[in-house]
């Protein structure tokens, strides 16, 4: 299945039916009158969050709904029938968004989740509703309100709680595939991942879900390279796990290159929890990775460094071991009744 996180829908509810202009008139009926009844409601489009999506290709082939539009009322009192409304399934984390782009109008972040993102129009009246001591025969009846028509986008942020970040072919999609479930494509060269992928790591009979997101470079967050445009599904991360190659000639200068990129982002990246990894170190002798994790050491300003190899799964416990760590506080701050994890 391709992945798609943007999507451009038109949608329009239905339009309300029209009320009748009818008189009784029956053989042997003593008393006739108005009998016009009223005109059905056009359906809503309605949105909802389902499990098992986590991608919109779905609206890359098709982008129009529309909901029915109700009937008209009928003679003999009878109301028209009320139109069926449309909705359009999304996975959780979708932002419906306005026209404008920008414009947030609803996160869908639950599970069943569902929103009337546009009402149908309602009934007009039949004749028989205006009736009164001084309007004995109305001939007048009203036409149904039109229903709502725009235009929305939608942008699907991932929800996970553990957000992997780094250069391109630091080994994020190889940690990804040697402690999840995922199977991710994994090359020896830059720019393998081309779109956001998701695992369910384990550890010690407990579980999180982890994300990884293609490679930042520097000035990402101005648009340069692909990462800018993914950045924003390690927004709802819990957790960030920032992976640096230990092969590479400059270490704490690729350190650094990220941790910019993430401030110059925003959405408080920076702020979140970090947990920093060596990555690839049965590429190097003793001597040469004591080496290398000095450099990362004295980049990070002191903070504790860990290392591991994603491909032979040296040392992917103890770093699985304290992501779960940090995502048990995050866990355990959450207010009562906050929305759904993964």
């Amino acid at each position: 299945m391709k992945f798609l996180d943007l999507a451009k829908v038109y949608i329009r509810s239905g339009s309300g039916g029209g009320g009748a202009v009818s008189f009784r008139r029956e053989k042997y009926v003593e008393f006739g009158g108005p009998d016009g009844g009223d005109g059905g409601r056009g359906g809503d489009v309605i949105i909802e969050a389902v499990q098992g999506l986590n991608t919109l290709i779905d609206f890359r082939y098709q982008q129009h709904f529309f909901a029915q539009n109700g009937k008209h009322g009928m003679g003999q009192q009878r109301t028209g029938r009320g139109g069926d409304d449309i909705t359009l399934k999304v996975p959780v984390g979708t932002q419906i968004m306005d026209e404008d782009g920008e414009t947030v109008l609803v996160d869908m972040i639950a599970i069943g989740q569902k929103t009337v993102i546009a009402k149908g129009g309602n009934g007009g009246f039949g004749n028989l509703y205006f009736k009164s001591s001084t309007n004995q025969a109305p001939r007048r009846a009203n036409s149904g309100l039109a229903g709502v028509e725009r235009t929305l986008w939608l942008n699907l942020k991932l929800i996970a709680e553990v957000g992997l970040v780094g250069l391109p072919n630091a080994g994020k999609s190889t940690f990804l595939g040697e402690s999840t479930n995922a199977k991710p494509k994994i090359a020896d060269y830059e720019f393998t991942t081309l779109y956001p992928s998701l695992g369910v790591a384990q550890i010690d009979d407990e579980q999180f879900v982890i994300a990884d997101i293609p490679g930042l470079i520097e000035g990402a967050h101005e648009g340069r390279g692909i990462g800018d445009r993914f950045l924003g599904h390690i927004e709802r991360c819990s957790v960030l796990l920032h992976i640096i190659d230990c092969t590479s000639e400059s270490i704490g200068q690729n350190y650094n290159t990220v941790i910019n990129e993430l401030e110059a982002y925003g959405g408080n990246l920076i702020d979140k929890p970090r947990v920093t990894v060596l990555n690839k170190i049965d590429e190097l002798d003793e001597d040469d990775l004591e080496f290398a994790l000095s450099a990362l050491r004295g980049a990070t300003g002191g903070m504790p460094v860990l290392a591991m190899s994603g491909g032979t799964g040296e040392g992917t416990s103890k770093v699985l071991r304290s992501l779960m760590e940090q995502v048990h506080v995050v866990r355990a701050e959450a207010p009562a009744g906050a929305p759904w994890r993964p």
